[in-house]
């Protein structure tokens, strides 16, 4: 078995799916574009759903890349050996081209022939969809896997729970899929203990998912015309593997920023359970708040949304810092250690290092403020508590008044022995976002996934909007940060310092009326990022240097670029009205508008 680095993982996997025909692609941004599933990119998958559901690819049918990805679901699960907030998802797909013995076959071949990985083969073990009412057991991947030389004994069937993608949401393309795991060498935890089981002894590295399905409104599940693979397999937790170390933390991709808190605590990274703990916490947390904040479409630290996330990512790290005794401003030191070690790869983060740097730290000033008084609030609390458990209402105004995550109030309280209606909270917040986050409620709704003209029609919407937000502005910097799109209407996040007045909006409206009033075709062209650049198309250009990339022109109102779906003329879209402008986050903010069918 081969020890690699994280970099020379990276480089070989694209080198092997690059043989085998892919187009290598660039890394999304972290921020989904127009999809309101999600708050983060969660896997490879999100950029390409336009393409899962049919659209033309600019590079093929047969795609692989490194996607940057955010979970934060089972945040509390991070300081154990192998879960992280951020992580890279080296994926490949097949976009309507090769299926499940294909897929199967570059697996097995990638993991276990000694040019590539050479991983034993004994030491792999399968799992496989066992059917139900929705899909019938995948025998098919379970076969493949035996001629592949598989031992039988190595593969089991498992439920939907563990056996199945997606889709985010409540809709979307989703189907069964084989996962791949390689036995540690630790003990059994019993008798039943197989591949899937959460004791840690079977550690998995790859996921491969047969998009065969997709799932609607109703919750019927129907299949797709063009049937997909989707595979990811976890770069942190393959480096593991191949370095033969007992964690993600003791990779090579962790190890200098291990060593800079060690250096900045004056402390050992295992010298007892909860500091090691500590360590990766802070370490996990600060990586991942350096490349939301560095991102394309980076947010900035807020109470809703993904500023949220970050806020309680940075707050979180600064919290266990405190708690080594390390210094103020810490997190900017190991901030610049991440970029350093990440940039390279990731450009952006060295294009946008003083944004990151300059947030990190009025954050920890502002919850350095806020932890003082905070606290304070949370010991009366306690001694006045009547009982052993915090409600939710005095949970929130911790939220609300203080800035506490609720996270943080568990903590607090746990470390006290008292609990916290958390139902009460979610109760409470949901309220409060009610109140004044209209549109909240609607995130799990669809988004682009369900290709249907009323989404289509709002994202080409989008676009005439951020080319009148330019005109009317008078401001060729002002960019799309973020866009949320439910069927029944638009979010658009952009870069802008101030509210813009009621009589601009009104300008804004007027603009994108005029050019839906034209009724120009939508049309599509595949080009070169420097052909978009030479055209005057505005967009995000992450993808690199000759990558083909689809640009939509309407008319002479907007050129961009993007992955679709699109009406296909203006005067389809119906009348463009604004609702209603607000901030989002720092140098951010948001509109929200409708279309209007007469």
């Amino acid at each position: 078995m081969r020890s690699l680095t994280a970099k020379e993982l990276r480089q070989l996997y694209l080198d092997f799916f690059r043989s085998k025909g892919h187009a290598v692609i660039s890394s999304a941004s972290l921020i989904p574009e127009n999809d309101p599933t999600v708050l983060f990119t969660t896997a490879g998958m999100h950029p390409l759903v336009p393409y899962l559901m049919g659209e033309k690819h600019p590079e093929g049918k047969r795609l692989c890349d490194v996607q940057k990805c955010v979970r934060t679901g089972d945040i509390d699960e991070v300081g154990d050996s192998s879960h992280c907030t951020f992580f890279e998802m080296l994926g490949n797909w097949s976009l309507g081209d090769y299926f499940k013995k294909e897929s199967i076959a570059f697996s097995w071949e990638f993991l276990t022939d000694e040019k590539w990985l050479g991983i034993p083969k004994d030491k792999l073990y399968f799992t496989c969809f066992e059917g139900d009412k929705d899909a019938p057991r995948d025998t098919v991947a379970h076969d493949r896997w035996v001629e592949m030389g598989v031992d039988p004994s190595h593969i089991v069937y498992l439920p939907k729970k563990h056996n199945w993608w997606g889709p985010a949401g409540q809709t979307g393309p989703c189907g069964p899929d084989t996962e791949i795991f390689y036995d540690t060498g630790r003990p059994a935890c019993g008798p039943d203990c197989k591949a899937g089981c959460d004791c840690g002894k079977y550690l998995e590295i790859w996921n491969n998912v047969f998009m065969e399905y997709n799932k609607v409104a109703d919750g019927v599940f129907e299949p797709l015309e063009q049937k997909n693979v989707d595979t990811g397999m976890g770069l942190d937790r393959t480096v593991a593997t191949l370095q033969g170390v007992e964690s993600v933390f003791d990779t090579d991709a962790f190890s200098g920023i291990i060593a800079l808190i060690a250096e900045l605590s004056h402390k050992g990274y295992k010298d007892d359970p909860e500091t090691t703990r500590a360590f990766r916490i802070i370490a996990d947390h600060t990586r991942c708040a350096v490349f939301i904040l560095g991102d394309q479409r980076g947010v900035t630290p807020s109470n809703v949304d993904q500023g949220y996330i970050l806020r309680r990512l940075i707050r979180r790290s600064i919290r266990f810092a405190s708690q080594l005794n390390m210094p103020r401003y810490a997190l900017c030191t190991i901030a610049e250690r991440v970029i350093d070690q990440y940039g390279e790869v990731y450009p952006e983060l060295n294009e946008n290092r003083e944004k990151i740097l300059t947030e990190l730290r009025k954050e920890e000033n502002r919850f350095a403020d806020t932890l003082k008084k905070g606290i304070k609030e949370f010991h009366k609390l306690v001694a006045n508590l009547e009982g052993t458990e915090i409600d939710g209402v005095s949970a929130f105004h911790l939220y609300d008044t203080y800035g506490f995550p609720i996270e943080l109030t568990v903590e607090l309280a746990k470390e006290k022995g008292v609990t916290v209606d958390e139902k009460g909270f979610a109760a409470a917040f949901e309220e409060h976002q009610k109140k004044s986050q209209a549109g909240a409620e609607q995130r799990f709704k669809g988004g682009l996934a369900d290709n249907s003209e009323a989404t289509a029609a709002l994202h080409s919407a989008t676009h005439l909007l951020q080319a009148a937000l330019r005109k009317v502005l008078h401001d060729d910097t002002v960019s799309q940060k973020g866009s949320n799109i439910t069927a029944e209407r638009l979010r658009f996040d952009f870069s802008f310092g101030r509210k813009v007045t009621d009589e601009e909006l009104r300008e804004v409206e007027r603009l994108v009326n005029e050019a839906i009033a034209a009724k120009v075709p939508i049309t599509c062209e595949e080009m070169t990022v420097d052909e978009a650049k030479a055209q005057g198309a505005i967009g995000l250009f992450e993808s690199k240097y000759g990558e083909k990339v689809k640009v939509y022109t309407m008319g002479p109102f907007s050129k961009e670029i993007c992955g679709g779906p699109h009406a296909k003329n203006t005067g389809d879209l119906g009348r463009f009205e604004i609702k209603k402008e607000e901030a989002s986050s720092s140098g951010v903010r948001r509109i929200k508008a409708v279309l209007i069918h007469d």
